[in-house]
């Protein structure tokens, strides 16, 4: 392995998360203008959206086999392309709601695609030393296409209309094409996916991917309704778009923060994923009082809180669970990623359902509650992965088991 090679799985894995991931978190920066073109309710936008998390769930765990039978890079470089075409396609083609949704399951199976395969990459290339470091940098393009689609409600929405965001975002999925690492193998020499286990069973992967699933419940809604919450609250639609491009950026920031300091930790990372719920948690109850009083300083900071803490861990935990499942790492992500995207098909429209019965504050303050839950349930499934690596030492190693601090 060399810190080239590295390097370039580490740009590649983060450009294609982005080009990837793109398409949803347009949609949902956008959301204001996409429901007024194409005349849609709020639940309607949120039943699309919905839609999305659905493709990605049914896809999450085959495309993690896919990965491992075709290799990290192929498989990423397939997802870029079809990435490309989809946003081609969203900004030629949409008209409705049924154009939408068709358009977003596509989106939603291909970023599935791309989370496993790029987890799997930086496992093989990136060295252990700097491998936290690598997680949150791929994780953080996350809340980063975040960033991109707040910026493009002033830059393009509101000036020559919101599908030139969409035909923007294909030349970004072609210089991730361009990013992405060479195989290293020819698929005749790949191994064989079906031979590659599971370390310790299934029980604490099911356990971390309903905690992961809980906490999508907030963060779906939190990336979809928060330029239009802001704007119920009284902000101009270019302000709300800003907030949340600066809500991204905190993200992104505390992201890349965390995996640094995983690097330098000896501690079990998964307990600081349930220590910044919590902290996720109150940045919803902030967003709840902003949306009631109608005060932008609230509104800011809650948002800023909410998804920096609140989903900000994303990297520490997707590190633990590749890299405490060596043998099959990409079928260990898809497994916890199917939690995540089967909850993420409810968040939306039960956030909008809330939203349309109750307002605004209610439905955050549901939100905050379902982060708590996720805090807990990751914790358990912290304790479980730990027992399970105790149980893997020889008896006679003393002190506390060293491997708890790498794969945690």
């Amino acid at each position: 392995m060399t810190e080239r090679s590295g390097l370039g799985g580490l740009a590649g894995a983060s450009l294609g998360t982005v080009a990837t991931s793109l398409t949803v978190f347009l949609v949902a920066t956008l959301a204001v203008q996409i429901r007024s073109g194409l005349h849609l309710s709020l639940s309607e936008l949120g039943l699309a959206v919905s839609v999305y998390y659905l493709a990605a769930a049914v896809a999450a765990a085959p495309a993690g086999r896919l990965a491992e039978s075709l290799g990290g890079a192929r498989t990423m470089r397939a997802a870029a392309i079809g990435a490309g075409l989809c946003q081609a396609l969203v900004a030629a083609l949409t008209r409705s709601l049924w154009s939408l949704a068709i358009m977003l399951a596509l989106a939603g199976a291909i970023d599935a695609t791309m989370q496993s395969a790029a987890n799997l990459l930086l496992l093989r290339r990136i060295a252990a030393r700097r491998r936290g470091l690598a997680f949150g940098v791929k994780q953080a393009a996350v809340p980063f296409t975040s960033l991109l689609g707040g910026l493009a409600v002033p830059t393009l929405a509101l000036t020559v209309g919101w599908r030139w965001a969409f035909a923007g975002a294909v030349g970004l999925a072609g210089l991730a094409v361009v990013l992405i690492p060479r195989p290293r193998t020819t698929l005749a020499q790949r191994p064989r996916a079906g031979g590659q286990r599971l370390e310790g069973g299934l029980a604490p992967l099911l356990v971390l991917a309903s905690g992961f699933g809980l906490s999508m419940l907030s963060i779906a809604a939190l990336t979809t309704f928060l330029v239009t919450s802001a704007v119920a609250a009284g902000m101009g639609e270019a302000t709300a778009g800003l907030l949340a491009a600066l809500a991204g950026g905190i993200a992104v920031a505390v992201r890349i923060g965390a995996g640094a300091g995983a690097d330098r930790m000896p501690v079990r990372h998964l307990r600081l994923v349930g220590g910044m719920l919590i902290a996720g948690a109150a940045g919803y109850l902030v967003l709840a009082a902003g949306a009631a009083t109608r005060l932008a300083p609230l509104m800011v900071a809650g948002a800023v809180v909410a998804y920096g803490a609140g989903w900000g861990w994303n990297g520490l935990f997707n590190m633990a669970v590749s890299v405490s499942h060596p043998a099959a790492p990409a079928k260990a992500s898809g497994i916890t990623l199917t939690g995540n995207r089967l909850a993420g098909i409810a968040g939306p429209y039960l956030f909008a359902v809330l939203v349309t019965r109750t307002s605004y504050p209610i439905a955050w303050l549901a939100a905050a509650g379902a982060t708590l839950a996720a805090a807990t349930v990751m914790l358990a499934g912290d304790r479980m992965l730990a027992a399970r690596q105790a149980r893997q030492l020889p008896a006679s190693e003393p002190g506390p088991p060293q491997g708890i601090q790498a794969v945690q």
